[in-house]
């Protein structure tokens, strides 16, 4: 008996302490209308969540008596008692939230004051370094779910391309994902992702991630809203009032803090700035409370027609003052080639671990006036000029250093802010099985409840995802995408697809297949490549070819084959085998296309060719993170081939074509070689420090560094092999980056130089060619636009150099009729020295986005000091 009264007791307790749930709906009082995204947090824990579209919410707790927190920006905070019963029960407390009365004390003005929240603003630009480090380390759970929908598809994209059977009205994307994520200053930040739900998908795993939302701090001077090159000026930042105004709607007391409300306004729509909305700052400590503001078409947003952001923040768990964010929630409205719709982003963090960098606030330099103490709290106070202002800066000596302290201390701190050992570099792992967890689980963990479109979207995508996979259910939808459109053929190839067993033929474009040169007349070059994939982005792919020339009569088979066989480190091996018609430069920005209009309209055949049958093998993968190395052990019997027609369309009196042999300055007896033999092998090393990626079952997803690209090439000429005629070394140094600049744009350059060791034995396609162009078309701005194709190619040391740089409208949006044309401005430099062509340089105007594609460049060449050449290059700019 007292073993059953013991049981019984303990189903008592049992049932006593297990969670319970807080379900509600929080609606505007004026309205009644739905709240959405409105944060509900446990009063005194780091237990919190938000509502959803219709304003309901809901919270898992343990029994007991809880204090619940409703915020929503503008709106008064309310708390409410609740008791969580046993047992998994439900209680139902629904919210009314009333706008929040911002009163304006009365103030003592003089003719040149100005509104009273430039000098709020002011504080919170002396503090925003401060807030911005404030936090040295901190650990939390962070609840993310995406939802995209189309309201508006096309039958035909521009007209031309048309719309698969998978697009259709309605919700085409939704996940939900749960992350533990640790952050560390500056600006460190690593996840594990728990679960992840994709509806219709569960096999998907969702690409949400805590860390994307690190560049919407608005601590930060310039902000990037993903959307645009464009960064937008943060209205705290250093020197915001320059692109702002300020109004002050009011003051109000929240949580037992003053919070002013700021309405903010940008001076000149044409600048990088949100165009209104609210930031709220909290008096005293002149922190960022919550922000409620919006991008609009001026922004130049990519495809965006509307932005709107909200953040919300709260005090840290913890004896320390410090905040943290609470919330964020994205919505946009988006148009694109005929598409319209909207979606939204919403995260909620909780569970917060920190470690403040200071354990007490940092006093000001000087403390602001008292107010005495027989004064009205209503009283008239008297505005604080900006040097009254500045002399209450925060005393920060030491910042940087207490940082780099907490931080190392929070390393230390592996029991509390860990969230597990990950890689160097790996700032997100998403292991097996987190796409496994049912529907029961998502009921008990979603902090957020569903709507009733996203219920009925998992409900309905999840029910029908058998038939959907199944294979006369991925026919039928086959038949429809594989019908073959004139237009794909022409400009992007016919794909014919086989879904259900991943597979797919492809047919290269008629600009492919068709074209024309001296050497060998009217070329048809038909290619077919036949791809078979996995789920973990295996693959292998495989294609034949049968090149023939109608002038020489010379039929050209060849084979391809890449197979990829490691997902993780993207190991593959490919080779080629066959017989192929080669440009001297290998990497010529002159496309067969091109080529092609040039001759026949122009009277210019830039294109220098020659014949080489053989085969060569590739394997390429990343040994480590960062570094991937690439070798190719080729060999080849190569022939000189020579004009076969004069045939054009339209004659150019005085314009004849050239003999098939290039013209180089280091070999004034010629380039003709007749027929040799080479075999040669290739390593290239490429090695990003710091770069950064993701784990995923499905393998590795680099995202980049901050530091620079290094590559190191090493070509050898293997003599004696074979019979090969060619013994050479040459060995090439080179380094590339991408560069933020915020307001100024995006640069970017690269580098290269090297040269042959000793006396090298080698024919004019194994010299070191530089990418030129002679056309009006470009097909690579990231190359030299007025060099010849082979006049200044080296068998001795060269230095070559690149850079771009890309305004992103800082200059043409100041003016009001191109900023409604969106056009961008590019400058550019090429640089180019050897032995021959002494020091070229390249010069380079222009503007890209011209109708969202085209880029347009003005250039000027110089040699030695000395203009060589000026020229227009048109060609794909986005």
């Amino acid at each position: 008996m007292p073993r059953y009264f013991l049981l019984f007791a303990f189903l008592l307790i049992t049932i006593a302490a297990s969670a319970g749930v807080v379900r509600g709906r929080v609606t505007d009082a004026q309205g009644g209308a739905a709240l959405a995204f409105a944060n509900v947090a446990v009063r005194s824990t780091t237990t919190s969540t938000a509502t959803n579209e219709q304003g309901s919410y809901q919270l898992r707790l343990p029994a007991g008596q809880y204090e619940l927190v409703f915020q929503y920006v503008g709106y008064k905070p309310r708390i409410e008692q609740v008791r969580v019963a046993g047992g998994d029960t439900a209680t139902v407390l629904d919210v009314t939230l009333t706008s929040e009365t911002y009163k304006l004390r009365e103030v003592v003005v003089r003719s040149t004051d100005r509104d009273p929240a430039y000098a709020i603003i002011q504080q919170a630009q002396q503090w925003r370094r401060y807030h911005r480090r404030e936090v040295a380390a901190f650990r939390a759970r962070a609840y993310i779910k995406a939802l995209g929908r189309f309201l508006e598809v096309p039958g035909k994209i521009l007209g031309l391309v048309k719309v698969g059977p998978d697009f259709k009205p309605g919700i085409f994307y939704l996940s939900e994902s749960v992350s533990d994520m640790s952050f560390r200053q500056p600006n460190v930040i690593q996840e594990r992702m728990i679960s992840s739900r994709v509806s219709g998908d569960t096999k998907g795993i969702s690409f949400n991630r805590a860390g994307r939302g690190a560049g919407l701090n608005f601590y930060d001077n310039v902000l990037k809203s993903g959307f645009s090159e464009r960064g937008f000026v943060s209205p705290i930042a250093d020197g915001a009032m320059l692109f702002y105004k300020y109004e002050l709607e009011g003051t109000s007391q929240q949580g037992g803090v003053t919070v002013h409300k700021i309405r903010v306004l940008p001076r000149r729509r044409t600048d990088p700035v949100f165009s209104s909305g609210y930031i709220y700052i909290v008096d005293g400590t002149w922190r960022i409370h919550s922000v409620s503001l919006n991008l609009d078409k001026n922004a130049q947003l990519d495809y965006v027609e509307s932005f709107h952001i909200e953040q919300l923040f709260a005090p840290a768990p913890g004896p320390s003052d410090v905040w943290v964010i609470q919330s964020q929630k994205i919505t946009v409205g988006f148009t694109a080639f005929g598409f319209k719709g909207n979606g939204y982003l919403t995260a909620v963090l909780s569970n917060y671990k920190v470690t403040p960098t200071y354990p007490n606030r940092p006093a000001p330099t000087t403390v602001a006036p008292p107010v005495a103490a027989n004064e009205p709290a209503e009283a008239p106070v008297t505005r604080e000029t900006a040097a009254d202002i500045r002399k209450q800066k925060p005393k920060l000596a030491g910042l940087n250093r207490e940082v780099r302290r907490q931080t190392k201390k929070a390393e230390r701190d592996t029991a509390g802010l860990s969230i597990g050992k990950l890689k160097r570099g790996e700032v997100m792992l998403v292991e097996k099985g987190v796409n496994e967890r049912d529907s029961s689980y998502w009921d008990s963990i979603r902090p957020i409840p569903l709507t009733e479109e996203e219920q009925k979207d998992y409900q309905v995508k999840d029910s029908t995802e058998v038939v959907r996979n199944s294979r006369p259910y991925q026919d039928s939808l086959d038949r429809v995408r594989n019908k073959l459109q004139p237009t794909s053929l022409l400009l992007g190839g016919y794909s014919y697809s086989n879904t259900f067993r991943k597979r797919q033929w492809y047919m290269a474009p008629v600009f492919n297949i068709l074209n024309y040169n001296t050497v060998e007349g009217t070329v048809i070059n038909p290619e077919f490549t036949y791809t078979q994939r996995t789920d973990d982005r295996r693959f292998y792919s495989i294609t034949p070819a049968v090149r023939y020339g109608f002038s020489n009569e010379l039929v050209s088979p060849s084979l391809s084959a890449t197979w990829q066989y490691a997902p993780a480190k993207l190991a593959r091996v490919s080779f080629r085998v066959g017989r192929f018609i080669e440009n001297f430069d290998p990497h010529t920005q002159l496309t067969p296309f091109i080529n092609s209009y040039y001759t026949l309209f122009e009277n210019r055949n830039y294109a220098k060719l020659y014949r080489r049958d053989g085969a060569q093998l590739s394997y390429q993968t990343e040994a480590t993170n960062g570094l991937t190395l690439q070798g190719t052990l080729s060999y080849y019997d190569r022939r000189e081939l020579f004009n076969n027609t004069i045939d054009l369309l339209v004659d150019k009196p005085g314009r004849a074509f050239t003999p098939n042999e290039p013209v180089n300055d280091e070999s004034p007896t010629g380039t003709s070689f007749g027929r040799n033999q080479s075999a040669a092998f290739e390593l290239v090393a490429s090695f990003r420090p710091g770069q950064r990626y993701i784990s995923r079952p499905d393998g590795k997803y680099n995202l980049g560094s901050k530091y620079p690209t290094f590559v190191g090439i090493w070509r050898q000429g293997i003599g004696g092999v074979l019979g090969s005629d060619t013994r050479y070394t040459l060995l090439e140094l080179g380094i590339r980056q991408t560069i933020e600049m915020g307001l100024l744009g995006t640069s970017s350059y690269k580098v290269a130089g090297g040269g042959f060791v000793g006396d090298p034995q080698l024919s004019f396609m194994d010299y070191r060619h530089f990418s030129g162009n002679r056309t009006y078309l470009a097909a690579d701005f990231s190359q030299f636009q007025l060099l010849d194709y082979y006049r200044y190619s080296t068998r001795n040391n060269f230095l070559e150099a690149h850079y771009n740089h890309h305004f992103n409208g800082f200059f043409l949006n100041k003016v009001p009729l191109l900023r409604k044309l969106k056009w961008q401005e590019v400058a550019s430099l090429n640089y180019l020295t050897t032995k021959e062509v002494g020091h070229y340089v390249e010069i380079g105007v222009g503007l890209e986005h011209i109708f969202k594609v085209v880029r347009l460049d003005f250039y000027t060449g110089l040699q030695s000091g000395r203009r060589v050449g000026t020229g227009l290059r048109v060609g794909i700019g986005f």
